[in-house]
């Protein structure tokens, strides 16, 4: 088991915290790793029998899809993820928007959808990227919905933007700083980084969020991001939640050498044009 030290907020102030007898645990970008993330659900089964009994919450907070090799696997894992006394909460994240919006005939995103990830999306569903570059739209289209089955397409439509629990807000990407909760853009839960990574304000409550790729849990006074680059670096994370505390666990790859080059190839912030492309 990856555990390691407790991170605390700053000292001059009280920390934020989670209810009482409540325990959650916030699992960052997946991105078609399944292998790590059953090694990281078993983890964090394993700790929550650990540290005693609690009403446990685990949040996925997005990105479940694309980019490495086994998109379906993950979706088929958390589709049907119902241990007893967990109550499991999924967020969306841009790589479940842009998959969305393709299966609702947005045409024109699947050039950038299978160079961002969507190829190995597909072939994870039986489908070559190469035979869908050559269809009409039209055909593409159809080829996709009919790939992926319906139960998969029902589960991820049911997503949700945010979650807040205590003095957390968990969301994919992040917030636009001065902006109310209920005022919050959908893109911008779902595809910012600036200026939300560089803000220092104070939200009114602390950001638990993914989307962005660092080597390690980065933590400020008023987000933590918790996406470590699980389809390249071999490591995936979940940050732990209880009272005051909070602590990390980690799957980690034991063939990071021998990764395709296609799961290295580009980071998250080549597709952020794309989400200016509503319709």
């Amino acid at each position: 088991m990856s555990l390691f030290g407790l991170l605390r907020g700053p000292r001059d102030k009280p920390g934020p915290g989670l209810p009482p007898a409540y325990r959650l645990y916030a699992v960052g970008d997946v991105h078609g790793r399944d292998d790590l993330l059953a090694d990281l659900l078993a983890q964090i089964e394993a700790d929550a029998a650990e540290r005693g009994r609690a009403r446990l919450v685990v949040v996925f907070l997005g990105d479940l899809i694309d980019r490495g090799p086994s998109s379906r696997q993950v979706v088929e894992r958390l589709r049907t993820y119902r241990p007893a006394g967990v109550r499991p909460v999924f967020l969306a994240g841009n790589h479940e928007e842009v998959l969305l919006r393709i299966l609702d005939g947005e045409a024109r995103l699947i050039p950038d959808w299978l160079r961002f990830g969507g190829a190995e999306c597909l072939a994870s569903y039986g489908v070559d990227a190469a035979e869908i570059r050559r269809m009409p739209p039209t055909q593409a289209i159809e080829t996709v919905r009919s790939a992926i089955p319906a139960s998969h397409r029902e589960f991820v439509r049911g997503f949700d933007d945010t979650f807040r629990a205590g003095s957390y807000l968990f969301v994919h990407a992040g917030i636009r700083p001065g902006i109310p909760l209920e005022q919050q853009s959908r893109t911008d839960l779902r595809w910012i980084r600036e200026p939300f990574l560089m803000d220092e304000s104070e939200h009114g409550f602390t950001v638990i969020h993914g989307h962005t790729i660092r080597e390690q849990v980065e933590e400020r006074a008023n987000r933590i991001g918790i996406d470590t680059g699980a389809y390249r670096s071999g490591v995936l994370t979940a940050l732990g939640l209880e009272g005051s505390e909070r602590w990390c666990l980690q799957a980690r790859a034991t063939d990071i050498a021998n990764m395709t080059p296609e799961w290295n190839r580009a980071s998250s912030s080549e597709l952020d044009a794309v989400s200016s492309q509503s319709g």
